[in-house]
């Protein structure tokens, strides 16, 4: 069966693929499953946002010709990706004055294409699936108010949680402008928010199934990995 790269934003995305998302995927018949930083959190003493489409790129490429047996997929914020430039991602651009259902998906094709156009497959027999997350990582811990407040430590503010996430169809759709992203609703109410740590402990909290119920595209991308050991 097959070998899964998921090339991922920092240390949060991380726990969450070695944590949650393995074992799911291995009880499907993954034979290896592993998180690879990209970007500056690669080196952890330096921080400084996603690198550009370009380098990014050239990772993604490296490990499918390296290993030919492998598959690779993403797992990074639609909102930060840079729009313009040397660093711009396939599709961004275009993707910030669509409705929200097309931002994702838009990018998505993008990055596929561009990566198979270089490997010369088709998109069907691609072994790459990108994901973007809507918006943030943060927006999907908007899942479960209850043990949201739970994995951070604070009980108390699982009514504010709440309030937040009932303006919105879903937690996906948590963002109207840059100063109301997840993240920056999150740190009104915990100042110091610390994305590795009390991300991490949050989304363990929450668990798999309870994101993928609440969350669409979220859930379109678990149930694409759990199908394409079948295909790929």
């Amino acid at each position: 069966m097959g070998r899964l790269l998921v090339h991922v934003e920092g240390e949060t995305e991380e726990t969450f693929v070695n944590e949650i998302l393995a074992p799911h995927l291995y009880s499907l018949g993954y034979t290896s499953i592993g998180a690879r930083l990209i970007g500056n959190s690669r080196q952890r003493d330096r921080r400084g946002g996603i690198r550009g489409w370009n380098a990014v790129r050239r990772d993604i490429l490296r490990h499918l010709n390296q290993d030919l047996q492998a598959l690779a997929t993403t797992m990074v914020d639609f909102y930060a990706l840079p729009q313009s430039g040397e660093k711009a991602w396939p599709g961004r651009a275009l993707a910030t004055s669509l409705p929200t259902h097309l931002k994702a998906a838009t990018v998505e094709d993008a990055l596929l294409a561009d990566l198979c156009q270089e490997l010369g497959h088709s998109p069907s027999q691609s072994r790459f699936r990108p994901y973007l997350m809507m918006h943030e990582f943060e927006g999907l811990l908007f899942s479960e108010p209850h043990r949201f407040s739970q994995g951070i430590g604070r009980p108390e503010l699982s009514a504010h949680f709440q309030q937040i996430r009932n303006q919105f169809a879903s937690p996906e759709d948590i963002n109207d402008s840059p100063e109301s992203a997840p993240s920056k609703r999150i740190l009104d109410l915990v100042p110091g928010y610390e994305k590795p740590l009390m991300g991490s402990l949050a989304i363990l909290e929450i668990g798999l199934a309870t994101i993928r119920a609440e969350c669409p595209l979220f859930n379109r991308w678990i149930e694409r990995l759990e199908h394409w050991p079948e295909t790929a």
